[in-house]
């Protein structure tokens, strides 16, 4: 089905992300950078198209990954298949060669604290906006052969992921032209669920971009018809930017849950969706 221009397949096709003998899948290299942000030395995986060649520029995805997880969460994800989208995607024509980045997103100054559901336990989630454009997308673009312009950089994430990357995304769409949230969790925007309060990074009215021109040229939403951890809390951001006049274009991957089969079914679309 068609929406705002975009081919949407509810549920991945096995040929988006069976592994073919004929195919060089990408791999991740594990990288170190320092963090002005935290004061602290931080991690990231970084995928590069198997045929990756430094003299020319690539788009970047950065994919964030969900509560508790970290840099290894989509590779370790074998419902995901993130690697095997990237490869079928692109083998078929479907999708752009990029170059896909997976941070460790809890960017605390504390080596010690950890998540938990707790508003103070949240927080270095939403420092990593500041971790992000300052230190991590320089040291990529200091090492990779990227382009920088926001028409060649994309965000996504699931979950916690999501979450941060709507609000990344409305905060800075000069940086970001492609915005896609799986199955977002609370609290981009004041609510409470089963595990806390969310006071809400932003007003419900401020969900907009004030200036058209920083439109994003996608900004898709999507999560499992029978999601019980995130429950209507993607649909409630739907609804705030619909009323807000937001182009976007959401829908529900029917009987997914709050899996990797949903992650696979969101990214499959996204993947195809970007930079085009």
């Amino acid at each position: 089905m068609k929406m705002n221009g975009i081919t949407i397949e509810p549920t991945c096709p096995v040929s988006s992300f069976e592994t073919r003998d004929s195919i060089a899948y990408p791999k991740a290299i594990h990288e170190t950078y320092y963090s002005t942000t935290t004061g602290l030395d931080r991690v990231a995986n970084v995928i590069l198209p198997s045929n990756y060649d430094a003299s020319k520029k690539y788009p970047v995805l950065y994919l964030l990954h969900g509560i508790f997880g970290d840099e290894y969460s989509f590779i370790n994800d074998e419902d995901g298949k993130l690697c095997n989208l990237l490869g079928n995607l692109s083998a078929d024509g479907l999708a752009e060669e990029m170059i896909v980045v997976l941070p460790h997103m809890y960017a605390t100054s504390d080596p010690n604290q950890q998540p938990a559901f707790r508003p103070e336990a949240v927080k270095p989630y939403d420092n990593f906006i500041n971790d992000l454009v300052t230190d991590l997308m320089p040291f990529i673009a200091g090492k990779y052969s990227v382009y920088t312009d926001r028409e060649h950089q994309a965000i996504a994430g699931f979950s916690m992921g999501g979450r941060e990357t709507l609000f990344i995304g409305f905060t800075r769409p000069d940086v970001f032209a492609y915005i896609g949230a799986i199955a977002p969790a609370p609290g981009v925007t004041p609510g409470e669920d089963w595990a806390m309060k969310h006071e809400g990074q932003m007003k419900a009215e401020e969900l907009t971009f004030a200036r058209k021109e920083y439109s994003p040229k996608v900004l898709m939403v999507c999560c499992g018809s029978k999601d019980g951890t995130v429950g209507k809390f993607p649909l409630s951001y739907h609804t705030i930017m619909e009323r807000n006049g937001v182009s976007h274009t959401w829908y529900e991957i029917p009987e997914a849950d709050h899996n990797g089969i949903a992650i696979r079914a969101g990214l499959n679309n996204y993947l195809q969706a970007i930079f085009k």
